[in-house]
């Protein structure tokens, strides 16, 4: 018995592909589509197997059904294998079941696995396909049962019944594996691994945007990537990306088929234009519309109607209806990537932010945004497209006219293939380049701008235009060679598609001389060098967009890599506030290495009390306090809140419990109601104005500003004063009511009167609660009830006010330096000194008062 058995071996009869040729091709594609898919799982469980403290996925019911399925399949494959063996079948019968089996047996294995190990295994690039092979069985096996071929009756009974059965399973399969996702943990650990290639995080502040450093990954390997992050995820959009791919290949064949029918009008043309005209004895012949117009003339302008402007490239119907089918799923990964950078640039850390220009960084994301929205469609509806026209092309020339035709056409395209690529590689350094002084020149501007009143103090216009100017120039010499790059790179590719047309038109024209072609294959050659060389052109054009952005994607990926030095570790539990007692245990931290800035400090705030901390600049009273509120780990000793190492809690649940008032206060460009609001979101209109009013800024805005609550700030907030944007910072640290309360110099922007209201409303609000106050005006902090002085980074005196000034050490000696230059300098300290005299208070008391009341 031969291969086929009973079977014919062409490809298509009694109204189907036949059994033999279809299941004998079919068979092996999805045995390597399974191990193609197979290989990517165990990849997805090895990095996910790396993540033990990865959140446990609990097997839900699409899980059970995926594994029910495929063992159902596997089963039904290895019964009509068994009977094929049996019944002596053809070989092709038994190699299909067999190959079958194997495919459902590995599908089987991989959700088995996935079950055990809790992790999403996905198998949706295999059931999707195997559904069209599927619903042809169901097919082909109806038609053998309804004409009576191939197969006996009883037999191709008994294969539609199990067809239908199979097909039906596969499409439950399909469901569930629509419904199975990778849980938040699993993506997490995924995108990252993808964006990492495999190499694990890198940290944030080793990221760099030197255009000359060694790359990690190839082009194509950041090609894959890019495609891989923006793919459609759900079934919904995965259809319309599949219809996309269906039309794109649909117009492939149009554009093939467009030259040819154009061919064939012109035959049909010349033909009748020759019998229809009397020569010599031969009478001249009637043809009818119907005759000259039909089949080829309607074919040709069907074709062209689907195509697009005839063949000139403009857009057709099809391309316009694959562009609407592509419009969600463009937005979607301009959502997905643009979300995704947003949210990754605020969890990185501090140190990021203060080591990266900001102009750079949003810079960045803008540019690598654009880059991978548009580069899935660019591969995908541009250079694919052409590459494919371009070989189909090649093929039909080559078996259609000449020998010389295609060897001409071979060498041609390959010089100018290899000739873009290899030009454009070496003008992607200049990109580089020029993306680095792009980012320089963005950033100069940026500085200037945020950092207006500045320059404006020091009259400095003139050196922030050198220095722009300068940043131009060197933008400006790179993008001249870019530019000058391009052009000899358009000429030589112009002599180039010049010589082979010169060639190709040579041989053709010595064809139709000597009648080995005719006047249609001349016109089907110039059509097809047309087609041809267009997407030629544009292929330079593409190449390059994908280079540059390629360039821009892998800065993008690399800040998307980038990890932040503070995370919160495995198994992080929420911060249970209670009392809020904080402690600092043998804290030791550096900015720098061998500079620390905390030397061994301890001490302790019990709940519900106030601790100050005074110092001179730099003994690290402000890193202190970002140090409890996690922006940096210490690098020995420990931060406790209520007993908890603020390590091994949540940042979240830690941040949600602190407000904080910083020294230097920095508002959104958005309303004063926005901006007070922001501690607390949900916060009604009433409580913002009570929160307002508590920071003494509730008239200011009624009196000062017509809009009131809906005024601008201005960017930075540089619409109000600086005792404003404190009172504004008061006020959203007093909405949010929180449990640990951290003020970093919170009033020295206010005057006196100002802040003696401020400090009334912020004793009220630290009665129950734990307060951490930085001052240097040691009059805002006599009623601490503890006061740490640290000197070079160290714990050197301890206790209450009155402790302290005492002691007759440190503490004492700052608040009598403040007492004096309050006595020496303000004029209105000295009237309030009469008042005190007339009250019959000492001399030194006198000095207290003035410097509490003048500082």
């Amino acid at each position: 018995m031969g291969w086929c058995g009973q079977y014919d071996r062409t490809a298509w009869a009694h109204g189907t592909l036949t059994p033999c040729i279809t299941e004998t091709t079919l068979a092996p594609l999805l045995v390597l589509l399974a191990a193609t898919v197979l290989v990517t799982q165990l990849r997805r469980l090895a990095v996910l197997a790396r993540r033990p403290y990865l959140d446990t996925k609990h097997i839900g019911a699409a899980d059970i059904l995926a594994c029910v399925c495929y063992a159902a399949l596997a089963l039904s494959h290895a019964g009509w294998l068994v009977y094929w063996l049996v019944v002596r079948g053809a070989p092709f019968e038994v190699f299909f079941e067999a190959c079958l089996l194997a495919v459902w047996l590995a599908a089987e294995a991989v959700a088995a696995v996935g079950c055990m190990r809790h992790v999403t295994l996905q198998l949706k690039l295999l059931t999707w396909p195997a559904l069209v092979v599927y619903a042809w069985a169901v097919y082909t096996h109806a038609l053998m049962l309804a004409e009576r071929w191939g197969e006996r009756p009883h037999v191709a009974r008994a294969l539609v019944v199990s067809s239908a059965l199979q097909l039906a399973v596969l499409v439950c399969a399909a469901v569930a594996e629509c419904l199975r996702a990778p849980s938040a943990g699993e993506a997490a650990v995924l995108k990252q691994a993808l964006l990492s290639g495999g190499s694990g995080a890198v940290p944030a502040q080793s990221l760099s945007t030197d255009s000359r450093r060694k790359r990690t990954r190839p082009w194509w390997a950041l090609l894959v990537t890019a495609v891989a992050y923006v793919w459609p995820t759900t079934p919904l959009q995965q259809l319309r990306a599949a219809l996309c791919v269906v039309l794109l290949g649909a117009m492939r064949l149009i554009n093939l088929a467009v030259p040819i029918l154009y061919r064939d009008v012109v035959n049909t043309f010349s033909e009748t234009s020759e019998r229809a005209r009397t020569d010599g004895d031969r009478p001249a012949e009637h043809f009818t519309l119907y005759q000259v117009f039909f089949p080829y003339v309607a074919l040709y302008l069907g074709a062209a109607f689907l195509q697009g402007g005839a063949g000139t490239g403009s857009i057709g119907l099809l391309n316009n209806l694959r562009n609407w089918l592509w419009i969600p799923i463009s937005q979607s990964a301009y959502r997905t990537i643009a979300l995704d950078l947003f949210l990754h640039v605020l969890d990185l850390d501090l140190k990021f932010h203060l080591m990266r220009k900001t102009g750079e960084v949003t810079r960045i994301m803008d540019r690598g945004t654009a880059s991978i929205q548009n580069i899935l469609s660019t591969v995908l509806f541009s250079i694919v497209p052409q590459l494919f026209d371009i070989v189909a092309a090649c093929i039909f020339i080559a078996a259609a006219l000449e020998g010389w035709i295609a060897v001409i056409v071979f060498i041609t395209l390959g010089s100018y293939i290899l000739l873009t690529v290899y030009l454009t590689e070496w003008r992607t350094k200049y990109r580089r380049d020029l993306n680095k002084y792009d980012n320089a020149k963005g950033a100069r501007v940026t500085d200037a701008l945020l950092n207006y009143e500045t320059v404006k103090y020091f009259n400095n216009e003139t050196l922030e235009r050198d220095n722009f100017a300068k940043a131009i120039d060197d933008y400006q010499r790179v993008e001249y060679k870019l530019t000058t790059s391009l052009n000899y790179l358009n000429i030589l590719q112009s002599v180039i598609i010049f010589s082979g047309l010169v060639a190709g038109l040579t041989v053709c024209s010595k064809g139709v001389a000597e009648g080995r072609l005719t006047v249609g294959d001349a016109v089907l050659f110039i059509t097809l060098m047309q087609q041809l060389y267009a997407p030629l052109n544009y292929f330079g054009s593409y190449y390059r967009t994908i280079q540059q952005q390629l360039i821009d994607v892998e800065n993008t990926f690399d800040l998307l890599a980038a990890h932040a030095s503070i995370q919160d570790r495995p198994g992080a539990a929420e911060l249970m506030p209670e009392e809020c007692s904080l402690e600092f245990d043998s804290v030791v931290y550096s900015y720098a290495a061998g500079s620390p800035v905390l030397k061994g400090v301890s001490f302790a705030c019990p709940g519900g009390q106030t601790l100050a901390l005074v110092g001179a600049t730099g003994s690290g009273k402000s890193t202190a306090l970002r140090l409890i509120f996690r922006f940096y780990d210490p690098l020995s000793g420990a931060v406790r809140i209520d007993g908890q190492d603020v390590r091994d809690v949540t940042q979240a649940s830690l941040r949600s419990a602190m407000a904080v008032v910083p020294q230097d206060t920095v508002l959104f460009n958005d309303t004063i109601m926005y901006n007070i609001r922001y501690g607390r979101p949900s916060a009604s209109d009433e409580e913002v104005y009570d929160a307002a009013r508590a920071a003494s800024l509730h008239d200011s805005i009624i009196s000062r500003f017509p809009q009131q609550y809906d005024t601008v700030v201005g960017e930075r907030g540089l619409r109000l004063s600086g005792g404003e944007k404190q009172r504004v910072a008061c006020a959203r640290a007093i909405l949010k009511n929180p449990r640990v309360l951290l003020l970093d110099e919170a009033t020295s922007a206010l005057d006196t009167l100002t802040e003696q209201r401020i400090q009334g409303a912020l004793k009220a609000m630290r009665a129950d609660r734990t307060t951490i106050i930085v001052a240097h005006r040691l009059s805002t902090i006599t009623d601490a009830d503890v006061i740490i002085v640290l000197k070079e980074g160290e714990v050197w005196e301890r206790g209450t006010h009155a402790e302290l000034v005492a002691q007759r050490g440190l503490y004492a000696e700052m608040w009598a330096r403040q007492a004096e230059a309050a006595r020496a300098g303000n004029a209105s300290a000295a009237s309030l000194a009469d008042v005190g005299a007339d009250a019959g208070m000492s001399a030194n008391a006198s000095a207290a008062s003035l410097a509490e009341d003048a500082l």
